[in-house]
């Protein structure tokens, strides 16, 4: 995966780690294969050439391969971190030297820092911008809006730089968006709904070859390494309580039980409650859990799932972590004002003394999968990214089409991504014979 390449303007950690993130890219790559085939075409084809592409994604040997593709397309690509704790330096630095992509994202970089990055990702004037949360609309919104109070100060302060016609041609320019994660989507259509939306965005995130696979089953996986590297407690015999069962929480409640756990899920949907308790698992509110609960997860895309209220209830020594996007769904900042503390005891593990009790809080609340371990593995990004891809390519053909909204990846695409998995895993399917297509698409022909 290397070529030779000018190192862009970019920053980063430290170059020097380049060889490493080569190597562990080239790792990931051998799990993905469909976007491989991709690439290829991408390479032929190159239908993003002459696009400027600004990415905040989770920088990963994941996201690197993504990266590649769409360079490979022909886009200028620019890539920020979506999350502080998620990059890896590595990889970041292999981008910028083997490839001379503009990479901004420092594992553990401090709140003006990562706007910082964002800025730089805006300030590269994105035809095409790609999101992990919605932070790069967010912002382009807030500019649109002239709500300039509203943006991180390192935003603001280039934002009042530029007149109000360049403010207006930076979003003008954005042919459209593609949002990677259920968090962003909901911001997203919160923007839709209120009529503010300024251009296409599509939904990732919403594909079948996406969250049935990635939500499910690399949320289930990659959380629960991310929360054994961080503790190296036995989860055998232990009670974790899931926060909410959407696919996420679906994914993790069926990995924690595998391992042994007994599993609780809280849930404020009726029916993904109905579901859960129908799956085999015990279903609480969040105030019973607390009592009993050894492990809490959250994994809603919530605000303050878990309170100060929910913690005096919880045993000495109960664990607290988040695979929800933002760092938001545990109460810290109430939990600050309560309690004493925090003490570092292990790498991502924060001890806080609440009314003579001990709790632990991972990795700042933030993403526990990509805190503490690697995120979700290669295999399943393979088809999340390959949708990122063909929603990038789909927003240039069809950007004139398209309306203002929130928007799927078209049906058929969606189902060639899965097709090209079969194959790639060496799985055959049947085909409809054409009496069974007649038969289903008849309604004369009954019992």
């Amino acid at each position: 995966m290397t070529t030779t390449a000018r190192p862009a303007a970019s920053d980063v950690k430290d170059l020097s780690l380049a060889a490493e993130g080569r190597r562990r890219t080239e790792w990931a790559e051998r799990s993905m294969p469909v976007l491989r085939l991709l690439r290829e075409r991408f390479t032929r084809e190159r239908p993003l050439a002459g696009r400027r592409l600004s990415a905040c994604l989770h920088v990963t040997t994941e996201t690197a391969n993504l990266a590649v593709t769409l360079q490979a397309g022909g886009a200028d690509v620019a890539l920020c971190g979506s999350n502080p704790l998620s990059t890896q330096d590595d990889v970041a630095a292999h981008l910028v030297k083997d490839h001379g992509i503009k990479v901004f994202a420092i594992k553990g970089e401090d709140h003006a820092t990562y706007y910082e990055h964002i800025r730089a990702a805006l300030a590269h004037r994105p035809d095409i911008t790609m999101d992990d949360g919605a932070d790069l609309v967010g912002a382009l919104h807030m500019i649109a809006l002239n709500r300039l109070d509203d943006l991180a100060p390192p935003v603001r302060r280039w934002v009042e730089t530029l007149s109000g016609a360049d403010r207006k041609a930076l979003v003008a320019g954005v042919a459209g968006s593609t949002e990677e994660t259920t968090t962003g989507v909901i911001r997203l259509k919160a923007m839709a709904r209120d009529g503010v939306l300024q251009f296409p965005v599509i939904a990732v995130n919403d594909s079948d070859t996406k969250h049935l696979f990635d939500n499910r089953y690399g949320t289930g996986q990659s959380t629960l390494d991310g929360i054994l590297r961080a503790t190296n407690l036995l989860v055998a015999g232990s009670t974790v309580v899931v926060a909410g069962y959407g696919w996420c929480g679906r994914g993790f409640a069926l990995r924690a039980r595998g391992a042994g756990a007994n599993v609780i899920v809280t849930e404020i949907d009726p029916l993904k409650a109905l579901e859960a308790q129908m799956d085999g698992y015990r279903v609480l509110p969040m105030a019973e859990a607390a009592r009993v609960g050894d492990v809490f997860v959250t994994l809603t895309g919530n605000t303050h799932v878990i309170r100060v209220e929910h913690m005096r209830g919880m045993k000495d020594g109960a664990v607290l972590a988040n695979s929800g996007h933002f760092n938001v769904e545990i109460d810290l900042d109430g939990l600050k004002q309560a309690a004493q503390g925090p003490t570092r005891v292990r790498e991502f593990v924060d001890e806080w003394r609440l009314g003579g009790r001990r709790i632990f809080v991972l990795a700042d609340g933030r993403l526990i999968n990509l805190a503490a371990a690697e995120g979700h593995p290669a295999s399943v990004m393979d088809m999340s990214f390959a949708n990122q891809a063909l929603a990038a390519e789909h927003v240039v053909q069809h950007a004139r089409e398209l309306t203002k909204d929130v928007h799927r990846i078209p049906r058929e695409l969606d189902e060639g991504v899965a097709r090209l998995k079969l194959a790639a895993m060496g799985v055959a399917i049947d085909t409809l014979t054409p009496e069974q297509q007649k038969y289903l698409a008849s309604w004369e022909m009954g019992t």
